[in-house]
């Protein structure tokens, strides 16, 4: 009861709202969709969706341009802009959760976005609404994919069934579009493991949530950072990382190999009694090379959660900041923890 009580009390006023964008190498698109994302800012304002105090919070991924001295630009030239930068590039699940983290104690709620243009920020207002309804998570879906290749198409859809078939728990056509609260995240900090798949963690944490639709637009400038190889990658460390089902599929395997080749061995002993024996140089050499290379494949399935084991168990920091574009000491009043 007294939890109904504070939750709405806390949709009684305004929330504070910080975006999070991850950056990495983005100095031909940020000039532009930093002025998107600030009229937006603007536009939640005015309608009083959200206070003053809400923020765009730049994540600088160890980029090699020039992204950091576009974000420090912006920050001089008005107070809604912020940014911090990590010490070097640790990958996009990262960087979100860097800025998730960094902004958890300091607003209401969150929104993470790429910065690339793709994703609509008009979609911003509904999940806005969405919160103010009572949802404390609320997920940015794709509507449709017309504006993707047919391969783009397919793989990205097959990503997201394989996710779910291997015992991912992701939301379809979702990627890292999504606003949190920060009742969410002070919840998520708990979740303390070192190989991260925000969109399979995300859902984990329970809470009443829904989702938005949205049209995905072509990117505004540069090139994309998610090429088929690191899709597959990314998918891999979600898997890997939120299901054992491929060690269950292994023995599952192992145990019809070991069956098929027990019966082969009643066989070749019956074929010896009865002196029905043949040469079977050709087919010996298949079955062992065949039962080798599964094995191999196997041991380095195995061989990956191990490592996983091994990252984890060094408690690593999954990230560290060298830079804000502001200073501790001014960070309380100007992300307004003082009014909280």
């Amino acid at each position: 009861m007294e939890n109904n009580i504070e939750i709405k009390n806390i949709r009684e006023k305004t929330p504070t709202l910080y975006i999070v964008i991850p950056c990495y190498n983005e100095e031909e698109v940020l000039p532009i969709t930093s002025k998107q994302f600030l009229a937006k800012i603007q536009q939640l304002v005015t309608e009083e969706k959200i206070t003053d105090d809400s923020r765009i919070l730049f994540v600088n991924d160890g980029s090699k341009d020039s992204t950091w001295d576009i974000i420090r630009k912006l920050s001089a030239e008005d107070p809604h802009y912020i940014g911090i930068c990590q010490s070097r590039n640790r990958g996009h699940q990262n960087a979100v959760l860097a800025g998730l983290m960094e902004a958890k104690d300091q607003c209401d709620i969150t929104i993470s976005i790429d910065c690339d243009g793709q994703d609509d920020i008009n979609a911003m207002d509904r999940m806005v609404d969405a919160y103010l309804d009572g949802c404390e998570v609320v997920y940015g879906v794709r509507s449709k994919r017309d504006t993707d290749t047919v391969f783009k198409r397919f793989t990205a859809e097959g990503f997201y069934k394989l996710l779910n078939w291997m015992g991912a728990e992701v939301v379809y056509n979702h990627a890292d579009y999504r606003l949190i609260s920060s009742r969410v995240l002070q919840e998520f900090a708990n979740y303390k493991e070192v190989n991260i798949f925000l969109r399979g963690m995300v859902p984990l944490v329970g809470f009443k949530s829904t989702s938005v639709y949205y049209e995905r637009a072509e990117r505004i400038a540069g090139e994309s950072h998610y090429p088929l190889k690191k899709m597959l990658a990314l998918a891999f460390d979600g898997i890997t990382s939120l299901s054992v089902k491929p060690i269950r599929l292994i023995t599952s395997f192992g145990l019809l190999v070991a069956s098929l080749s027990f019966i082969g061995i009643l066989w070749a002993v019956i074929g010896a009694l009865v002196g029905e024996t043949a040469p079977g140089w050709a087919s010996v050499t298949c079955i062992v090379c065949f039962i080798g290379g599964i094995q191999m494949l196997f041991l380095g399935v195995i061989g990956e959660y191990i490592g996983k084991i091994y990252l984890e168990t060094k408690h690593r920091p999954r990230y560290i900041i060298s830079e804000r574009t502001y200073k501790d000491t001014d960070a309380k009043q100007d992300m307004g923890t003082d009014k909280k």
